[in-house]
């Protein structure tokens, strides 16, 4: 059975030193602000994390960085006006960087997830993102060889879980939960309610139970705060 607790502390903990970690959210929309707070004084240090942007303003994933917890930042969107604390970290070479654009980023992913070795993606053919990399001229068009992103950790964030860990999104928050909860090894969401067994719709289940090992129930959490 999933895990289902109001202490963020008990969400994060076991997250060792050096994992990778899978980030939910595209900007701040559908990112795990309060599962972030908890990994940062949870303390896990040296992480390799994949996230769609590299942080906005100084919460969230900015405030993970800016702890100096993150050696990696694997994502497709690094730079923008608000991403000042990941634009320093870099321009410092206090930060490590791998630039995947975003359609490569969520095949990675999803590959992981399906037990596939590799793929062949057109995407980056003909730019230094594709250097070094193993091509194949496919139908006439060049690909270029790329290989799953797995994670020792997912945190994501969805609108309502059930006992059994099912998960649903709201709208554009749902981004890249899916397929995060899908690569990594241990899946934690934080959602806004937690219903019994049951309630939720089966067809509006979009990560299965079988993906999700913990939930943070946000509701329960205000409560007891």
């Amino acid at each position: 059975m999933t895990l289902v607790t109001a202490d963020p502390g008990a969400a994060v903990a076991g997250i060792a030193d050096g994992s990778t970690v899978l980030i939910g959210g595209f900007g701040m929309a559908g990112m795990p602000v309060t599962l972030i707070d908890a990994l940062i004084r949870q303390g896990a240090t040296d992480l390799t994390v994949v996230s769609n942007n590299a942080g906005n303003g100084d919460t969230g994933l900015a405030a993970l960085l800016a702890a100096g917890r993150v050696r990696k930042m694997i994502c497709s969107f690094p730079r923008q006006s608000d991403s000042w604390v990941f634009d320093s970290l870099y321009r410092e070479g206090r930060i490590e960087l791998e630039l995947v654009p975003q359609g490569n980023l969520a095949e990675r992913m999803r590959a992981a997830g399906a037990g596939i070795g590799a793929f062949y993606s057109p995407t980056g053919v003909g730019t230094p993102l594709a250097e070094g990399k193993e091509t194949r001229t496919i139908d006439g068009r060049d690909h270029v060889l790329e290989y799953p992103i797995k994670g020792d950790v997912a945190l994501i964030r969805a609108h309502v879980g059930d006992r059994m860990g099912n998960l649903v999104y709201r709208k554009t928050a749902r981004n890249f939960g899916p397929v995060m909860a899908t690569a990594a090894t241990t899946t934690i969401a934080e959602v806004h309610r937690v219903v019994e067994v049951g309630e939720l719709d089966p067809e509006t289940v979009v990560t299965p139970c079988v993906y999700v090992d913990r939930i943070l129930d946000l509701s329960a959490a205000e409560v007891s705060a």
